[in-house]
């Protein structure tokens, strides 16, 4: 294992984060913080608890969770996106660098933006609305799960996007609204029974639902449920970026 590839590529992909701190920190937080606003603050005073957490606090998981897959998605897509538009993709593949270290790079850079991401987050949280972290240990390892998962399935629309628009294409029309109704400003047992079934579908509900538990004991789906469905879709991630780099593909436009 080339450790010294892989922090050279951590290093590099960190220091382009710290370089473009307003696209990458400052503005994901500050949209956030919106929503704080308008939904905790404003609408969410004027309503009631909800499975016995007040509304502002209830939104936190999900609003931190919409953040988090929208980041890590992009901060790995883009990451390797770059090099190949570029042509700086080629001085990493001339180097003794295998594609293991190359994604463990790439992917450990975007998933560490991205927990540092939802940490900001949640402390931005807490000058708007009041919350508990009853099982810290759970939230942050769910933290940690979600944003390597998702900077896996990044990795791999970086590898197969041909242009700029097409980064952009799953995360605004697929992430986002699926994320949205995956319960980050409700819960879905206030749905319709028929709509509660079709939304167990939704593979966001599960990140959201057992976030949400590490937060305040309260889930829409099992703790357990919702552990496996976010290893599985990880494992069909890595199974997904094995496959690819096993058929020959390489690193280039």
């Amino acid at each position: 294992m080339n450790f010294y590839a892989i922090k050279a590529i951590y290093k590099f992909e960190m220091a382009r984060t710290f370089r473009t701190l307003m696209q990458s920190i400052a503005s994901p937080v500050l949209s956030t913080s919106l929503y704080f606003v308008v939904f905790g603050a404003a609408i969410g005073s004027r309503m009631g608890d909800i499975d016995g957490v007040s509304y502002g606090a209830f939104i936190i998981p999900g609003l931190m969770m919409l953040a988090l897959l929208s980041e890590s998605i992009s901060n790995a897509a883009f990451g390797i996106f770059f090099p190949k538009f570029s042509g700086t993709i080629y001085e990493v593949l001339s180097a003794p660098v295998s594609h293991l270290e190359i994604v463990m790079g790439y992917v450990g850079a975007a998933a560490s933006k991205s927990i540092v991401l939802g940490l900001l987050i949640l402390i931005t949280a807490r000058f708007f609305v009041d919350y508990d972290i009853q099982h810290p240990f759970w939230m942050f390892s769910f933290l940690v799960l979600t944003a390597v998962t998702f900077s896996l399935f990044g990795f791999i629309l970086g590898i197969l996007s041909n242009n700029f628009q097409q980064l952009q294409v799953v995360p605004l029309l697929v992430i986002t609204p699926l994320t949205f109704l995956g319960g980050s400003f409700y819960s879905i047992s206030m749905l319709p029974p028929l709509w509660q079934k079709i939304t167990l579908f939704n593979p966001v509900v599960y990140l959201i639902s057992g976030f949400r538990w590490s937060f305040y004991g309260v889930s829409d789906v099992h703790i357990g449920i919702s552990v496996g469905m976010t290893l599985l879709f990880m494992l069909i991630c890595l199974t997904f970026i094995w496959w690819i780099f096993k058929t020959g593909y390489r690193l280039r436009q």
